[in-house]
């Protein structure tokens, strides 16, 4: 029977070592890869084509939600596990939103990340068991009239990923290079951003960030 191809994409070297050896004791599931950041997570899922992709959240550069719409679009075939510190339910839905086949906590056990990964490649939805109820209590709470769309949502797949390489403080030409698009290109998506959050400044745009989670305050 083939193994299970797992790509890690995490950028803390150390848990990317633990990670690979603790599953390196399963006999079915093999790591053919790994990337510090979202952008070598696109580019290594280009060139090995894994089977599960094991996702963190917040990395340099592209984060794990930014590379897993690219990732996505590309390739919807390889099922993308999240595993993060992040029990926040809005991180989660915009993750399960964007097509992900699980979401895990690193503080989970070993066996369930084990049974997590065989999960997703079979097709299932992976949740951790405090991420599965606050997603739930989230959908079904009771809300007064009609709830104002989330302006973050209207952003298209590359959208997402200017606002939170601008608001990490990138230049236009620093963003272009990060994700292979032209300086002009990413100054018009940079502007369609402005305009879509109806923002009108760096300040405004790093503010709408932080208050989404885009990026973390201690970034």
């Amino acid at each position: 029977m083939a193994k299970i191809r797992v790509l890690i994409a995490d950028d803390h070297a150390i848990l990317r070592d633990g990670i690979r050896a603790l599953l390196a004791l399963s006999s079915d599931i093999e790591v053919v890869g790994e990337a510090a950041d979202g952008r070598e997570a696109i580019d290594q899922c280009r060139r090995l084509d894994p089977d599960v992709i094991l996702m963190d959240v917040a990395m340099p550069g592209l984060g794990g939600l930014e590379a897993t719409l690219e990732i996505r679009r590309e390739n919807p075939r390889v099922k993308i596990l999240v595993l993060t510190q992040y029990e926040d339910r809005e991180y989660a839905r915009r993750f399960l939103a964007a097509g992900v086949s699980g979401y895990v906590l690193k503080k989970a056990a070993a066996s369930d990340l084990q049974s997590g990964i065989r999960a997703a490649h079979a097709g299932g939805l992976v949740l951790d068991p405090k991420v599965a109820k606050a997603v739930v209590e989230g959908s079904v709470r009771p809300t007064v009239g009609a709830e104002a769309p989330d302006p973050y949502d209207a952003l298209t797949a590359r959208e997402k990923q200017i606002l939170k390489l601008i608001a990490e403080g990138r230049s236009s030409k620093e963003a272009a290079q990060v994700l292979g698009i032209s300086v002009k290109t990413a100054m018009s998506h940079r502007e369609r951003v402005m305009e879509k959050l109806d923002l009108h400044s760096r300040t405004e745009l790093i503010k709408f960030a932080l208050k989404k989670g885009v990026i973390a305050s201690e970034s």
